[in-house]
């Protein structure tokens, strides 16, 4: 609904009179009721890093809509720090979080009839949970990414929070001294910000520019830096224009709009979680899309830039070598992005890149030309078989050979695999499965970072698998497979995985295979039984009983 429509409410004759009073308190005037009425909805808080530094952003955004002729109304959201949870029982409530921060948002935009949202979000689940609830409302919003963090240094090397975690396994395994462990932990995180490399919170920030529905350039700019402050009030302005013309989020997130955004997260490397959130988003626009696309993009994009995890360099690096746009713009010259999709800025993607290169700069190799990228197609492959007949996940970039057979080890959570990883039970060739940690198992479909990250840290980052119905950071890389579905906890195929079983992860094949015949597969079935539920009550309860299967986003309004 336009805003002279939606502001109705505090505008309309006399009735409305009881609806203005509620204002006058806040500083409104009577002029004040026939400007757009903008929401911030703000993730500041000192929970991590990644948020540590929103305020700043929010007050620039605040100043920016009442110079544009806008009144800001500001609400927050919360945060979850993966990072901090990582490993922990909290973990559980990180995924959860993203359908939070949507619904808190969702609510305070439609409960007060606002006309437009600026969103403003730094870590991983602040920047889906907000797409999804500017797709729900449909009022003209844009996001407003935190920014990166800064790298850390040590022992002449660059640092990110990954940097710890597999420092953890380095250390176990006598690779790592003390000292330099300890270096390592506190000189990793120098600064606000999201974590640097291609992982989650930068995928997703960086794959929102492609959509259409944050400001050029922005997504990798350092949370410290001006620019970013900079950037966070002319998103502000623009949104204010966008609400004057009624640009709404559905005209602008379509099926080739999230082409453009997977485009873009193939090219730079991102997230396995990228899947995860982009079905949801789709969802949430009611936009046609599917695990299977993923696949089809997978095909025809090549990964053009050199980012943690697997590769050398971290998010401010690739903002100094062109960022998003000059991904971007090499993309559309390829014929690989829409360039007529619609902007939040009002024009088209290809009129935004009109004076962007078309090719990378010779003086870094952050981004790799076009015709010699760092793999010919992307890295974010769909994988099938009778342990996961609805699709799963695996992250290829980095391995030698995205193939391996071997014995399963399995585990019913994460923390006792991360026990028998620690205590080096766990050897080259072996295949570790954690099960029901899925999206109703876990629930909440923890991340496995801890223990990928442990084995990398001992050696067998190329020579030992792992499987999960959980998920995996975007810091994680190696032989892993995540979001196997159906679920161990709702009797998928993981649930029926014994110890010594052969189990093949076979990325060429797009093939993950339990190698058991099926007679035995089906009185192992007819032998099951469903656990019982870990939570019976609040939000974890709650997400248990609504949440999808991972396959189709697992979001909880109704995708069953």
């Amino acid at each position: 609904m336009p805003y002279n429509e939606r502001s109705k409410h505090v505008t309309q004759g006399d009735l409305r009179a009881p609806n203005r009073a509620m204002y006058y308190p806040m500083g409104y005037t009577r002029a004040d009721f026939d400007k757009p009425m903008i929401g911030v909805a703000n993730g500041h808080s000192t929970i991590t890093p990644c948020n540590a530094g929103l305020q700043k952003l929010a007050d620039a955004a605040i100043a920016a809509i009442e110079a544009a002729g806008g009144k800001a109304q500001v609400f927050g959201t919360p945060t979850v720090s993966d990072a901090v949870a990582m490993g922990t029982e909290g973990m559980k409530y990180s995924l959860v979080s993203r359908e939070v921060i949507a619904d808190c948002i969702e609510v305070a935009v439609m409960g007060q009839w606002m006309d437009g949202c600026v969103v403003v979000g730094g870590c991983d689940k602040n920047m889906p949970g907000g797409m999804i609830a500017m797709a729900r409302t449909n009022v003209p919003s844009i996001y407003v990414y935190g920014g990166t963090i800064k790298p850390g240094h040590h022992a002449g090397k660059d640092l990110t929070i990954v940097s710890v975690f597999e420092a953890v396994g380095q250390l176990s395994a006598g690779t790592l001294s003390r000292d330099d462990f300890d270096a390592i932990e506190e000189k990793a995180c120098p600064s606000a910000g999201s974590c640097g490399g291609m992982y989650t919170a930068n995928t997703m920030s960086s794959s929102f520019e492609a959509l259409g529905l944050s400001l050029l350039h922005s997504s990798s700019m350092a949370n410290p830096d001006a620019e970013k402050t900079d950037s966070a009030a002319e998103s502000a302005r623009v949104l204010v224009d966008a609400v004057k013309a009624n640009r709404r989020p559905r005209d602008i997130i379509t099926r080739q709009s999230i082409e453009n955004a997977v485009a873009v997260i193939m090219a730079t490397g991102g997230s396995t979680n990228a899947v995860l959130h982009f079905l949801a988003i789709a969802h949430a626009a009611e936009v046609e899309w599917t695990i299977d696309d993923f696949e089809r993009m997978r095909r025809k994009v090549p990964v053009l830039c050199d980012l943690k995890p697997s590769g050398r360099y971290v998010a401010t690096d690739l903002h100094r070598a062109g960022g998003v746009p000059q991904v971007m713009k090499m993309l559309l010259e390829a014929g690989l992005l829409h360039g007529d999709c619609l902007t939040i800025t009002g024009r088209t993607i290809a009129e935004e890149l009109a004076d962007i290169p078309a090719t990378p700069r010779a003086d870094q190799d952050v981004i790799r030309p076009i015709e010699d990228p760092m793999y010919a197609e992307g890295h974010l492959a769909i994988l099938r078989g009778n342990l996961s007949p609805e699709g799963c996940v695996a992250k290829i970039t980095g391995l030698k050979n995205p193939l391996m057979t071997g014995p399963a080890r399995v585990f019913d959570s994460e923390d006792d695999a991360m026990a028998a990883i620690m205590a080096k039970r766990i050897v080259a060739g072996d295949i570790v499965v954690i099960r029901y940690e899925g999206p109703r198992g876990g629930p909440g479909m923890r991340e496995m970072l801890a223990p990928t990250s442990a084995l990398v840290g001992q050696g067998l980052g190329e020579t030992v698998g792992l499987i999960t119905d959980g998920r995996f950071s975007g810091g994680t890389w190696g032989m892993v497979v995540g979001h196997v579905s159906p679920e161990a906890f709702v009797g998928g195929a993981i649930a029926l995985i014994e110890e010594g079983d052969s189990v093949t992860i076979d990325a060429h094949r797009l093939l993950l295979q339990l190698n058991v015949d099926d007679a035995v597969l089906d009185a192992r079935r007819g032998a099951w039984q469903p656990p019982a539920a870990r939570y019976t009550r609040g939000v974890l309860a709650k997400f248990a009983r609504l949440a999808s299967t991972a396959s189709r986003g697992a979001v909880t309004d109704g995708a069953t």
